[in-house]
């Protein structure tokens, strides 16, 4: 079995590891939100929605670790999916179906909203922040865990061999840190709060894939890639920011 116990991730490390490698829909979540919530205030009963929940593994920590309220929307998994996996562990969250460009929320609900490893299929387009941004309270706070790279790809002027054999043009949504720090600011909407790359994203990037590989017996997809890229140019942009509160008449 699988040992996805990490000393920089305790919270994590208290979920069944068989458990998280069969919510898999992407590398590493826990890890990935524990280190964001790190520059986030998330406070027991804060609305949050759970923005790309896959199978509901991000939403059971975020109500267990953190006691917040959480929506979970996915397009891609039925919500009878997130559920089975709330109710096994105890959790009281909603499991929802949903386009993450036609939200079916009322405007400013929400006191946080959170992305991990799925903003950059919907995110990246500059008219969609101004959209997200109007599901959030006054005050609100947002957070994106991605996937990144060291430099922008129009600056190496073309997608890496390695990258390209994987995931093709969609590399083109795998943004630096600071361009996702422009990317908000300029829009004047939101106060970036914090905007790093993952020092650890590429380690535990293939500590996944390995932990994948294992439990499925089949090499993860990935592994050729992380593999060939050797932590230079792979990693995750952890990006968190918070929309100015409500100045009053």
């Amino acid at each position: 079995m699988a040992d996805l116990r990490r000393a920089e991730y305790p919270l994590s490390s208290k979920y069944d590891a068989d458990w998280l490698l069969d919510c898999d829909m992407g590398p590493n979540p826990l890890w990935l939100l524990e280190d964001l919530a790190r520059d986030l205030d998330l406070r027991p009963g804060l609305k949050v929605l759970d923005l790309g929940s896959g199978k509901g593994a991000t939403s059971v920590f975020l109500a267990k670790e953190y006691g917040v309220q959480v929506w979970a929307a996915d397009l891609w998994i039925e919500p009878s999916v997130a559920a089975a996996n709330f109710a096994a562990h105890g959790v009281d969250a909603v499991a929802l179906k949903a386009n993450a460009h036609a939200l079916p929320f009322a405007h400013e609900f929400f006191d946080v909203i959170l992305s991990i490893d799925s903003y950059e299929y919907f995110g990246t387009a500059d008219s969609y922040l101004p959209y997200l941004v109007t599901f959030l309270k006054p005050g609100g706070q947002l957070g994106v865990a991605t996937p990144a790279l060291t430099r922008e790809i129009r600056d190496l002027g073309h997608i890496p061999e390695h990258i390209k054999k994987l995931v093709g043009w969609e590399a083109i949504a795998w943004h630096t840190a600071d361009w996702w720090r422009f990317h908000w600011e300029i829009t004047e909407l939101v106060e970036v709060t914090s905007a790093r790359l993952q020092e650890s994203g590429w380690r535990d990037w293939l500590a996944w894939a390995e932990a994948i590989s294992e439990r499925t017996g089949t090499p993860d997809a990935s592994l050729e890639m992380l593999h060939a890229d050797q932590g230079e140019l792979l990693t995750f942009a952890l990006v968190t920011a918070r929309k100015p509160a409500r100045v009053p008449d």
